[in-house]
């Protein structure tokens, strides 16, 4: 069983007789027998909000501790058990002592009416087509539409995956503000075609004679898919800003 470590987000020096640190892959593959829709983007989110602080490399990369891997696993169970704010996980984990080993959960404080409610996290477990409409709060025809136009696919059982149900949230969202189904084909249709190139920049290294190299693909295929993330989130700010700066 996993305990709460105490104090806050250490340094992550490997030092004595301590496992061979690990790389953002490797925790990544450890973390997802436990939690399937974690990501390399999750991780370093966390690692930015100070819930864990892993050790780097000269060159710069991250050097995982098994500390830092049963930290993660806390605060991803907390969150996914029971919907706490990563401030109040925070909090809870640098109590130290006798407070961070206790299972006990904290109180989550009121939330202040001005900010949006949290979503919760979507299910480790795939889902049937109502519970993916009541956890989205949508109708049998949005589903419907969104379907059409590719948006995203039930499996041959009938069955949604947890990515599904995120996919669906977002885009409930954005029907919201008038965003229609058919105006985000453009969207899966890029992220269809920068996965493809993904694949074929991976899969030399999935064919490579070498163990080692071959493990490594997955990670690397991780890594390159956050980058294409953050390339299109950067894509969108820079673009918005430009037209701030031409509407001024």
């Amino acid at each position: 069983m996993l305990h709460t470590p105490s104090g806050g987000a250490r340094g992550g020096t490997a030092t004595g007789q301590e496992s061979e640190p690990m790389s953002i892959g490797a925790v990544l593959q450890a973390l997802r027998a436990e939690f399937p829709e974690v990501t390399v983007s999750k991780i370093r989110f966390l690692e930015a909000e100070g819930l864990i602080e892993p050790a780097r490399s000269p060159s710069g990369y991250r050097k995982f501790r098994s500390e830092d891997v049963e930290r993660l696993s806390c605060v991803l169970r907390m969150q996914r058990d029971h919907y706490l704010p990563l401030k109040v996980i925070k909090e809870h984990l640098e109590a130290g002592g006798e407070a961070a080993d206790r299972p006990a959960v904290p109180v989550v404080p009121p939330r202040d009416p001005k900010e949006p409610e949290a979503i919760p996290p979507a299910p480790a477990v795939r889902i049937g087509r109502r519970e993916l409409l009541r956890l989205v709060g949508a109708r049998e025809a949005e589903l419907a539409e969104w379907e059409k136009y590719g948006l995203l696919a039930a499996a041959e059982d009938g069955t949604y995956r947890p990515a599904d149900v995120t996919v669906a949230r977002l885009v409930a969202q954005l029907g919201r503000y008038g965003v229609e189904a058919r105006h985000l084909r453009a969207v899966k249709a890029a992220a269809d075609r920068q996965l493809d190139l993904v694949e074929q920049l991976v899969a030399p290294l999935r064919r490579h004679p070498d163990q080692r190299t071959r493990t490594r693909a997955e990670s690397t295929a991780e890594e390159l898919t956050d980058l294409s993330v953050r390339l299109y989130g950067a894509f969108v700010e820079s673009a918005a800003g430009a037209a701030r700066t031409r509407g001024d």
